[in-house]
């Protein structure tokens, strides 16, 4: 058979989960018979609720003859780590671009990492049904990025389509739309060139993802290099340290849709996964047995931002989480190491860990997906990870570009100016301008709930890590104080309307409390010890206001993020399955003086 290997790259939100479907929709017509749901590809919970794409995954579609694999890639650039491995599997990229939005900073990130690798892009011009598209200027900006990134002339002489993903409808030329997506077919299968399939050459692949199912155990996931391998065949699996481990193929599946299907045997060129390899990890190369030859291992960008992880340690520990040790943190945190390729875990105690990743959304996701399978967990503020460059201390830098009403941008440009951003680039689009800086990665903690007041919500950011470049100096990026309970036990709506005018509150009357629990956020800068379970006193007397309702402010609910963006140095997010709280990390209020 022949084959097509695909990825679809694209910054988030641009329509890349959207277009796979109307792809799968249209070639399963063709007698596959599945039904397709919405965002068909965004399989985990997480996914589905947030609407981005976390995780790399992959699908395949026939057409006229020519298996397609497609891999629909994550557009945030904290899973950049996800695109890196599995552009290693094909040969060509759909680059998809909105149509009014144009290339923004993830686009021009993975498009580096496809150019550098040599692939062939096809440019696909999303969402040309918008008011503000303007696709023909889109064309022009993604060929000068192209450019800028040092394309070679085969890419940048790219072919064009136009696409409205949502109602599945691609085609080439805007004068004459069709009505589904055979024309984006015929350019794949025209322009993106074939994998090398030698069947006769010694077995090679290389492991790029891992799944794992109840009944096969460890399934390794890749694009067969070369050979043929064939069930209960044996295998040499090479490792990263150069030692090898003798391994049996127990089941070869290829895909077809949204289903994995049992193989006799899978062959070069197409990507496939294979049961039976216990012990593979990312980045390692499964061989022939006789004639094992290792393949590159799989090299991502290092991680910029890190973060202390423990075990809970608060007064309300163990209330309501299955795993509360040290020692489950350590296999969970383990585990992840094996298939997230841009996480690092270090132990520096053994109830205190240091986990780095791309960036603070890539490390909450690992937090909410832990909270969710019942772990309890205590982390501290995001740090960035400084590097030392020629005796010269260094620090991770992020390109931002904010989109904003024209009203607002003097404001925004002034805020993030204090932060130590620079502008590189202002354009007006109508009534919003577009504005471009780059910016040490630690002052954007706590930039995003800022931000959107600023702008009352209107605004648009989106950033990419964007180098290293020497420290910029202290950044104040907090400026009030927290408001701390001094007594356990049920806050009462009493005490928190009495103290409403000292700051906003992050808990509801009822919430249970303890002493050095963070309950909401003072109006001035320093903290404040403050009673929030002092009822009020009950007489005999009835005063005239006795009866008066009290109103209260609607508190302030911190989603995982908000409250990894709001803690101090001396601060930690405490997450269990069923609440996210704040602490101090010295909980006696006598001893944090």
């Amino acid at each position: 058979m022949e084959y097509r290997n695909i990825a679809i790259i694209a910054h988030v939100d641009h329509g890349k989960t959207t277009l796979v479907d109307a792809l799968l929709r249209q070639t399963l017509k063709l007698g596959h018979g599945e039904e397709i749901t919405e965002r068909a590809m965004d399989s985990n919970d997480l996914e589905k609720e947030r609407g981005i794409t976390i995780l790399a995954k992959n699908t395949a579609v026939e057409y006229n003859g020519v298996k397609i694999n497609i891999v629909d890639t994550p557009g945030h650039a904290d899973f950049g780590g996800e695109v890196e491995r599995v552009l290693g599997m094909v040969n060509g990229c759909l680059v998809l671009v909105d149509a009014a939005e144009g290339p923004m900073p993830q686009t021009r990130f993975v498009l580096r990492k496809a150019i550098e690798l040599g692939l062939k892009p096809i440019v696909v011009i999303n969402k040309i049904d918008r008011i503000d598209a303007r696709p023909e200027e889109v064309v022009n900006l993604t060929f000068d990025l192209m450019a800028e990134l040092g394309a070679n002339d085969d890419q940048l002489d790219f072919p064009i389509l136009y696409a409205i993903a949502r109602e599945g409808k691609a085609f080439k030329d805007l004068n004459n739309p069709q009505e589904d997506m055979h024309e984006l077919f015929e350019m794949v299968l025209e322009h993106i060139p074939a994998p090398p399939t030698d069947l006769e050459a010694p077995f090679q692949m290389l492991v790029t993802n891992l799944d794992y199912s109840e009944y096969l155990g460890r399934i390794v996931l890749g694009r067969v290099q070369r050979g043929t391998v064939k069930k209960g065949e044996f295998v040499q699996l090479m490792h990263k340290d150069g030692t090898m481990t003798k391994s049996r193929v127990v089941q070869p599946f290829t895909h077809l849709g949204l289903r994995r299907i049992e193989a006799d045997a899978v062959s070069a060129g197409d990507i496939v996964a294979l049961a039976g390899i216990e012990d593979a990890q990312i980045g390692e190369t499964v061989a022939d047995l006789a004639d094992p030859e290792a393949l590159p291992i799989i090299t991502v960008d290092e991680p910029t931002v890190s973060m202390t992880f423990q075990p809970n340690t608060s007064p309300f520990a163990g209330k309501d989480g299955k795993y509360v040790t040290s020692r489950h943190l350590n296999d969970r945190l383990k585990r992840e190491v094996m298939t997230n390729v841009s996480l690092k875990v270090e132990e520096v105690r053994p109830d205190e860990f240091i986990v780095s990743g791309r960036g603070e959304l890539h490390l909450s996701i690992l937090l909410e997906t832990m909270r969710r399978e019942g772990y309890e967990v205590q982390v501290g503020s995001p740090q960035v990870i400084i590097r030392e460059i020629d005796g010269v201390k260094h620090e991770p830098v992020e390109h931002l570009v904010i989109d904003v009403p024209e009203h607002h941008a003097s404001t925004v440009i002034g805020v993030l100016g204090a932060r130590k951003g620079q502008m590189v680039n202002m354009e007006p689009q109508g009534s919003r301008s577009r504005v471009e800086f780059k910016i040490p990665s630690r002052a954007l903690f706590g930039f995003r709930t800022q931000f959107l007041s600023m702008t009352q919500g209107e605004g648009i950011m989106s950033h990419v890590f964007d180098g290293y470049a020497p420290w910029a100096g202290e950044i104040k990026t907090r400026q009030n104080g927290s408001l701390v309970s001094m007594e356990d036990g049920p806050a009462f709506a009493y005490s928190i309307w009495k103290l409403q005018d000292r700051g906003s509150f992050f808990i509801d009357a009822g919430a249970e409390v303890y002493v050095g629990m963070i309950v909401g956020e003072n109006a001035r800068e320093q903290d404040m010890n403050v009673n929030v379970c002092k009822n009020k006193k009950l007489t005999n007397v009835r005063s005239s206001g006795a009866d008066d309702a009290l109103t209260l402010v609607p508190p302030r609910k911190m989603s995982l993020e908000d409250a990894l963006e709001y803690i101090g140095s001396d601060e930690l997010v405490e997450l269990t399955p069923h609440n996210i709280r704040l602490r101090k990390k010295v909980l006696n209020p006598s001893l944090r003086k």
